[in-house]
């Protein structure tokens, strides 16, 4: 038997998405052979507690994989904190691990797709983790792709790649300006991960994600994509830490079996681009910026 990776689950007080995530995992393929380890944070003030109170109930009748593990933190660690340091102990004694957030609903072949990507590029320095979800381009993308960095909806690193990890968010603003990499980081200025980078460091946002993406994009490390999304991102409705109502991030997930296979180690430019595109804010069109003038 095969030992696949385990499963971390980071959960706090939305009951109803933590139900969706945990059931599309069930439907996985490989959920019965897989250990599952659930990190639940503690209540940050007394309006959480009840969403914390009936996740935590919901969480004591999860079945259907090989073990179940509940951590209920006693106090509030916070998105950052709860995975920085959840992920550093599963990775301390496993050595790999998969990582899914409470508002991620995964196709059945995600824990598939996960652990071939792990097992195939296990001894690659090069390549920081493996990424489960894509943007919704309109342009057809190759099975599989890497770019430059690291990512956060549903993803799988090895110990060897998450020492990289800095969570110092100075230090990495300060190696990405000396090189110049400001520019390249924010995926060719489409998205202000610089920003980001900077509301981290200032205290107005408390992003793990940015400070991983930077630490493993200033090692020119590579992240493996799906050419089509295995995860949905279901979170963007006003109910997570950090996240403004959007549809932009939803995805139609994968009904067939992603075929990881080895793949050159290099960034892939045309999907680089095709990612920066969906990216961008897109400018009015000369009609609706009348509209819009005459309404104001």
């Amino acid at each position: 038997m095969k030992n696949y990776a385990p499963i971390a689950l980071f959960v706090y007080n939305r009951p109803e998405h933590t139900q969706k995530t945990i059931e599309a995992l069930q439907q996985n393929m490989l959920a019965a052979e897989s250990d599952l380890f659930i990190f639940a944070d503690g209540a940050k003030n007394e309006a959480a507690l009840e969403g914390v109170t009936a996740v935590r109930t919901y969480l004591k009748s999860v079945a259907g994989f090989k073990s179940v593990h509940i951590v209920e933190r006693a106090e509030n660690y916070g998105l950052a904190k709860s995975i920085i340091t959840g992920v550093t102990e599963i990775v301390n004694t496993y050595e790999q691990i998969i990582i899914v957030e409470d508002d991620l609903v995964t196709s059945p072949y995600f824990l598939t797709y996960m652990n071939d990507g792990l097992n195939l590029y296990k001894h690659d320095n090069k390549v920081a983790s493996i990424h489960g979800y894509s943007y919704a381009v309109k342009e057809k993308l190759p099975e599989t792709f890497f770019l430059r960095g690291a990512d956060c909806w549903g993803w799988a690193t090895w110990k060897r790649a998450w020492a990289e990890f800095n969570p110092d968010g100075k230090a990495l603003l300060i190696q990405l300006e000396e090189q110049n990499l400001t520019q390249a980081f924010d995926l060719d200025g489409s998205y202000p991960f610089t920003d980001m980078l900077k509301g981290q460091i200032a205290g107005t946002n408390n992003s793990w994600a940015v400070r991983w993406h930077a630490s493993s994009f200033l090692a020119a490390k590579l992240t493996l994509y799906p050419g089509i999304s295995l995860v949905d991102n279901i979170g963007h409705d006003t109910t997570g830490t950090h996240s403004k109502k959007t549809l932009k991030y939803r995805s139609t997930l994968s009904d067939r079996k992603i075929r990881a296979e080895r793949i050159p180690l290099q960034e892939d430019s045309r999907a680089r681009a095709l990612f920066a595109d969906y990216l961008r804010p897109k400018k009015p069109s000369i009609i609706r910026r009348i509209i819009n003038k005459i309404r104001s």
